[in-house]
């Protein structure tokens, strides 16, 4: 079977269970087990799979038919410069969460070495890339999940940067700082909210870091304990939720609340100064 026919099959097959970007899907699995990028996969469709790519194509493919996602079946997901290994035990890492590191950075701009707390950890993509995109800063993530740190760690080996993990529940409060800047990507979609996720969410990905009630809120208040006295808040939200959070900063006396929106135009980042 050629690399092009593989492509068709591929596609065919992942359009037909409802999948959401069969062909996208299809050049990624395909160009993932003959180890080429997408743009030498359709310049060299003559291709002709081995037995084993062949055999290994059908097993990415058959799980990727019962809606897993794409990262869990390929073990691996980028977010901005890295490459992070991911696993059910944990969330996929997110375009919209890009955003989110990019508001962190914009506030750590002007400081040599700041001390930097994401909460909710999970993969460690927040973490790392901040570590990874403004070398001075010291990093701690936390997370109340021994799998999700476990995870978190193992991409700490594979990224090579360096930044602290502990085990942590966030309605116990924060870890003392002085922080100058608390970050997360709290688990905020409402459990009645679940129904209506697509099935690669709602069926596949963790339900401890996805949905939940009052964790937002938890940050919110917990940071204010922590923050160095000029120290900000960043915060990830559910699009329709954006400015009741801002509220809530304004409520608990953070200074210059501001709302970003993601890629897609949608309010998805708020953020704030402690006073």
């Amino acid at each position: 079977m050629t690399a092009a026919r593989a492509l068709t099959k591929t596609r065919e097959r992942l359009d037909g269970v409802g999948c959401e970007s069969p062909a996208v899907d299809a050049e990624i699995l395909v160009a993932h087990v003959l180890g080429v990028t997408r743009s030498e996969l359709v310049l060299d469709g003559s291709r002709e799979l081995t037995a084993a790519e062949r055999a290994r194509l059908e097993s990415l493919v058959e799980r990727r038919e019962t809606r897993e996602p794409l990262a869990y079946v390929l073990g691996e997901w980028g977010f901005r410069r890295l490459t992070l290994t991911v696993d059910r035990r944990v969330l996929v890492p997110r375009p919209e969460t890009e955003v989110v590191v990019e508001r962190c950075l914009a506030r750590l701009m002007a400081l040599a070495e700041p001390r930097v707390l994401d909460v909710g950890t999970g993969s460690g993509a927040i973490a790392l890339a901040i570590a990874d995109e403004h070398p001075g800063a010291l990093v701690t993530g936390v997370d109340a999940s021994p799998d999700a740190l476990e995870v978190a760690g193992a991409n700490v080996v594979r990224t090579g940067l360096a930044i602290e993990l502990r085990e942590w529940d966030l309605f116990a409060g924060l870890p003392d700082g002085p922080w100058d800047l608390v970050v997360s990507n709290p688990p905020y979609v409402l459990p009645e909210e679940l129904g209506a996720l697509e099935p690669e969410v709602r069926d596949w990905e963790p339900r401890q870091a996805l949905a939940g009630v009052g964790a937002t809120e938890a940050v919110a208040r917990g940071a204010r304990d922590v923050l160095a006295g000029d120290g900000g808040l960043v915060l990830e939200v559910a699009a329709a939720d954006a400015s009741r959070v801002a509220a809530l900063l304004d409520e608990l006396g953070y200074a210059d609340v501001r709302t970003t929106r993601d890629l897609a135009g949608r309010d998805r980042v708020v953020e704030g100064t402690r006073a």
